[in-house]
């Protein structure tokens, strides 16, 4: 059965019906009202978080909150399009904050200026899903591990260069709807092909589906000395350990490699490459100098792609119509194209 993820059933207006009649024609009305009841928690508002801030408010859930304690930059004008370039010195939640709104008047949108390290547990729980971008590994353990507990909806991504990644944990037992074409009973004809059932393209049914998911914390430890894990290592996307040198170099530093200082970032992310890798007890070959060159800065192409995936997944989870992702997301600008795969306990 498909849970409402209010008790009460969100009620759509003729005006909301209106503005979003594409959407209700594309997955159903039933998927926006569960949409339309849902309060998500953006956390950074940098090139990333903005994408992921657009997408959620278009597509009409029934708040957003906007968390982010750092300042507007020269370079947050150029990456994050919901700033005004004259907000400089601003709060980047707050300066983001009237244009965010502007897109759509319908969904409740706030902004707050705390840091999220300084939060305490009971404000995560007041949200359906918890969307963290830009922020380190020990928090988004911490915080997913929280989420997971009271069936909080998780999602973690951020964008270093040409690189970007996403990772969903909708909890131990997701439940969905996907559409499928309808399975025609077989005609009463003579011969073995009039008795097969056949599928009809024209016809679609909605199939309910359940998928599992685990923690990042079980993600990001997988155990790769296991004969199975070795044996996959040929199929293993070299992007899920580039992603675990990129979050330690941030765990390190506090920060991500900043082109300012690149002599200094370049030979700090060989080394830590080959501690994480000898850590993970992996060849240190998966991993050559030609990532350093091209994981600097917040590429606003590729906050794009990466943006829309994940705002994408956000939406399919809350509305719990058509299959996730499960669980990361891998998008490699250089080569143009993404790949989802899934880490952790099978």
């Amino acid at each position: 059965m498909i849970d409402m993820i209010e008790k009460e059933d969100p009620v759509i207006s003729e005006e909301e019906a209106a503005q979003y009649d594409r959407q209700i024609r594309l997955w159903g009305l039933d998927a926006q009202k569960r949409l339309r009841g849902s309060r998500v928690l953006l956390a950074g508002l940098g090139g990333l978080g903005a994408e992921v801030a657009k997408n959620l408010i278009l597509a009409g859930v029934k708040g957003l909150t906007l968390l982010d304690h750092e300042q507007v930059s020269e370079e947050s004008c150029r990456a994050q399009f919901l700033i005004p370039v004259t907000a400089q010195g601003q709060n980047r939640a707050q300066a983001s904050l009237e244009r965010g709104q502007n897109l759509n008047p319908m969904v409740q949108v706030h902004a707050d200026q705390d840091r999220i390290q300084d939060k305490p547990d009971d404000f995560f729980l007041q949200f359906d899903a918890v969307c963290l971008t830009g922020c380190s590994r020990d928090l988004m353990v911490r915080v997913d591990q929280l989420c997971s507990k009271h069936n909080i909806k998780v999602f973690c991504g951020d964008v270093y260069g040409y690189y970007g990644y996403m990772f969903c944990n909708l909890g131990k037992e997701h439940n969905y709807v996907e559409e499928k074409p309808k399975l025609v009973k077989p005609s009463s004809g003579d011969g073995p092909e009039a008795k097969k059932a056949k599928l009809d393209p024209n016809e679609t049914t909605m199939v309910k589906k359940t998928a599992s998911y685990c923690t990042l914390k079980e993600a990001l430890e997988v155990d790769w000395t296991t004969e199975k894990a070795k044996a996959g290592m040929k199929k293993t996307p070299v992007d899920y350990f580039l992603l675990q040198v990129l979050l330690k170099f941030q765990t390190d530093k506090g920060r991500d490699p900043d082109p300012l200082s690149y002599p200094e970032d370049s030979q700090l992310l060989r080394q830590i490459r080959e501690d994480v890798l000898e850590a993970l007890a992996v060849s240190s070959d998966l991993l050559n100098d030609d990532f350093i060159s091209y994981c600097f800065s917040e590429m606003s192409p590729v906050c794009a792609v990466v943006g829309g995936v994940l705002g994408q997944e956000v939406v399919k989870a809350l509305s719990q119509r058509d299959a996730p992702h499960r669980n990361f997301f891998f998008f490699d600008g250089r080569k143009g194209n993404g790949m989802v795969d899934y880490f952790g306990p099978n």
